[in-house]
């Protein structure tokens, strides 16, 4: 109304229509001051006859409790009458007042024909009557205070509002004084509607007016001097947020740092460091650009109050966890008495971890129908129920360890893939961990469990996952038929999956690829069995007697990529050099009547045997394991030949890093620095292992690395989330919107897409009908149909 305009006439305006203008703006105040007068009359006689009507109820009150006490007053329990010259204190002369109801209710009931007096020998006096009085006394005079402070109450607000009908309120005094100026200045104008506007406009009543609303509308301190963000900002913070995922479409992370900095412009630094506290400066590159553009955004995040709670594509909250102690639920790709990395480790780990008894303990292993154990288990062993290979299981690892584990043992429906000899998962492998015990998940080899997982994500239902690589793939995909063209896609969903579905992945060794928020660590122990042999051996040497009566020997899956192409190739080509060398080599494995094929046409020395435990009475006394591989991440009969106090010669490669600091461990870079070690290794002896190495080679010390580099430590021993869980989950609460969470939720919900599709499972080399469990899994491991579990796709 303010800013209103009237439209300009085109003839000039004449003096009696002005005067007219004044006249009509003095009647349209008359009847604003009329019309403020008749809602004043109003509102009083309202007031007034709301005021009637309470005296006419407090009267009517007032006889209708002078009747009820007249009426009990003719009680042979009545008090006598009560004068004015009577002495008796006030507070007594009420008490006696409120207390003739009570009395007379007494009598009523004793005097009644139905009352009949118990006999002379049970004569009993109830007094419950006269109790319940006393407590209904009580009862009524705080009912009265109550009553009492609402009535003072009421008679304020009631003066209050009759204040108000006669105008005594401050504002509304000083809103008629404004208005009485306004028409004084309106008064003495005679121009035309256009300049009364005006004056209306630059009016004093009308200043003070917009002063008022800025006032109200008053920006807080703190937000002052905070300029909003620009484009190369907010492209910049987006860009660096996208890094991982950039890096897995070919764009490297330096490439994206240098576009980060070149939007950090010079035109922008300035804008950067006037957001910082105390107007400091320092030099921009790298790792500064990132935390001041953080403390940049953080600082327009603050003031505009915004707060961000939960993620956009995860569940909000967590699992709602009982108790104490914290779940930790191990899930791994293979089982006993697979003799593999993956059955073993991971069995170790959860005895481990269940020793301390800070934590419960889960290991889900793959459940394998009868036909594909008899391809996968050795010496055609197979179990007819869960339970029956749970027991196999326990009682291996009892034999080793030494101690009683206590954690359990559960079995997930599995798949063996004869193409790529391996357990894949069939249908949702994380529904077989029970909601009140998903807390943390450890995800032995997560890209295999992840690459065909069509089901809930791992990161929702659990609080905390941590991947641990075991397998080099890209290395083994390599060696096949259009290796390098697999290699490149296996490697982009390696870190699509991991990313999707881990909060920290830790890798064996650095000969695996470089994955989204991993590091190198190796959190694998050995056999306490094997560190026994050692220390026999220690002791059998230092009394003088001979430990090591054979020379060389390689043990492992007789596969061409377990290293076995290596052996021969060095055997071969140093065949002269190797005379009258002998090597015995443990294994079995599909390739095993090739390697022994290839090994006898070129006439090489070497003896193949049946494969065996590591452990084995045959195998204690050579004195040189020899291991050529360079595919394996982390060579676990390497390990065990150190605590068994052998010679090991092995490649100068990552995935042997962790075992050069042994002195028995001999490495080498060329062929011929190969038959040097040998020659080496079988002229001399090897030295005993000290105390601190034979810890390092611990499951104790691998448990104690996995709990410090998986954060898993500090995870557990967080009261502040335990007592969080307790009340609401693990809900996230942060001061910004997390886009690399949101980033990890879009990838995770495209590949749980992708996976739905069984025409694209099986184009990626999915075994077919596995995106759900068979009837032979529902009949072994008693599970529902998949059916019943998953309507939407059964029916």
């Amino acid at each position: 109304m303010i800013n209103f305009r009237p439209p300009e006439t085109r003839t000039r305006p004449s003096v009696g229509s002005s005067s007219s203008s004044v006249v009509t703006a003095e009647k349209a105040l008359s009847f604003l001051s009329k019309g403020w007068q008749e809602v004043r009359s109003s509102a009083d006689a309202d007031l007034q006859l709301i005021k009637n009507r309470a005296n006419k109820f407090k009267n009517l009150a007032d006889r209708e409790l002078e009747n009820f006490i007249n009426s009990a007053s003719i009680s042979p329990f009545a008090v006598p009458a009560i004068t004015a010259s009577t002495t008796t204190a006030p507070a007594e002369i009420d008490f006696v007042k409120k207390l003739r109801p009570k009395l007379s209710e007494i009598r009523r009931a004793y005097s009644s024909s139905e009352f009949k007096w118990p006999s002379q020998g049970k004569l009993r006096i109830d007094l419950s009557a006269i109790k319940n009085a006393i407590v209904a006394e009580v009862e009524e005079e705080e009912k009265e205070r109550e009553r009492e402070i609402w009535r003072k109450w009421r008679r304020h607000r009631l003066k209050e509002e009759r204040h108000f009908g006669e105008f005594d309120w401050e504002p509304i005094r000083a809103f008629k004084t404004r208005l009485k100026e306004l028409e004084v200045e309106l008064k003495g104008s005679s121009s035309s509607p256009a300049e009364i506007f005006e004056v209306i406009k630059n009016s004093e009543f009308v200043g003070k007016v917009k002063s008022s609303l800025k006032s109200i509308c008053k920006e807080p301190e703190e937000t002052k001097g905070v300029p909003p963000l620009d484009v190369p900002e907010l492209l910049a913070y987006l860009v660096r947020r996208s890094s991982p995922f950039l890096d897995q479409i070919g764009i490297r992370r330096d490439i994206s740092e240098k576009i980060v900095e070149s939007l950090c412009s010079k035109g922008h630094r300035k804008l950067l460091l006037n957001s910082l506290p105390g107007g400091g400066s320092s030099l921009i590159d790298g790792e500064i650009i990132n935390d001041e553009l953080d403390l940049r955004i953080a600082s327009v995040l603050q003031s505009t109050g915004h707060c961000y709670d939960g993620g956009f594509w995860g569940d909000s909250t967590k699992q709602n966890l009982e108790g104490d102690k914290r779940h930790v639920a191990i899930v791994t790709t293979a089982s006993l008495p697979w003799m593999t990395g993956t059955a073993v480790n991971p069995l170790f780990r959860a005895a481990y971890l269940a020793k301390s008894e800070k934590q419960n303990v889960t290991l889900l292993v793959p459940w394998l129908c009868k036909s594909d154990q008899e391809l996968v288990y050795p010496n055609q062993l197979t179990f007819s129920s869960p339970e029956a290979q749970e027991l196999y299981i326990r009682n291996w690892l009892e034999e080793r360890i030494g101690f009683k584990a206590d954690f359990k043992i559960s079995f997930y429906p599995g798949k063996f893939s004869k193409e790529r000899r391996s357990i894949l998962p069939a249908g949702d492998t994380s529904q077989f961990i029970p909601s009140r015990d998903a807390d943390i998940a450890i995800l032995e080899e997560p890209e295999h469990l992840n690459w065909y997982h069509h089901g809930k994500r791992w990161t929702d239902k659990f609080n905390h996952v941590v991947g641990i690589v075991h397998t080099n793939y890209l290395e083994y995909i390599k060696r096949e038929k259009n290796g390098a063209l697999q290699a490149f896609f296996v490697k982009h969903i390696n870190n699509w999956v991991t990313r999707a579905y881990c909060d920290k992945v830790l890798r064996l060794s650095a000969a695996t690829q470089d994955l989204p928020r991993s590091l190198v660590c190796n959190v694998h122990g050995v056999n306490p069995k094997f560190l026994k042999i050692g220390e026999k051996a220690a002791a059998d040497r230092q009394s003088g007697q001979k430990v090591f009566s054979k020379g060389a020997y390689f043990l492992g899956k007789m596969v061409w990529a377990k290293g076995y192409r290596e052996l021969i190739d060095l055997l071969s080509k140093h065949k002269t050099e190797f005379d009258g060398f002998n090597l015995d080599v443990f294994g079995n494995g599909e390739d095993a009547h090739e390697v022994q094929s290839t090994a006898k046409r070129l006439n090489l020395n070497v003896n193949f045997m049946n494969g065996r435990d590591h452990a084995d009475d045959s195998l204690h006394g050579y004195k040189v394991f020899i291991n050529p591989s360079i595919s394996d991440v982390l060579c676990t009969a390497t390990a065990e030949a150190l605590a068994m106090g052998k010679f090991v010669v092995c490649a100068d490669h990552p995935s042997n890093e962790f075992f050069q600091e042994f002195p028995n461990c001999l490495t080498y870079k060329t062929p011929e620095d190969f038959v040097a070690k040998v020659e080496k290794a079988m002229s001399s002896e090897p030295q005993p292992l000290t105390p601190e190495e034979q810890y390092k080679l611990s499951w104790e010390a691998a448990t104690q690395r996995f709990m410090k580099y998986s954060d898993l430590e500090k995870v557990l021993s967080d009261e502040t989330s335990l007592d969080r869980r307790r009340r609401k989950g693990m809900g996230k609460s942060v001061s910004m919107p997390n886009l690399e969470e949101m980033v990890d939720g879009a990838l995770a919900f495209t590949h749980n897409c992708l996976t739905g599709n069984e025409f694209l499972r099986l184009c990626t080399g999915a075994i077919p009908r596995t995106r759900d469990y068979d009837k032979q899994h529902c009949n072994d491991l008693h599970l529902l149909p998949p059916q019943v579990e998953n309507p939407i796709y059964g029916w």
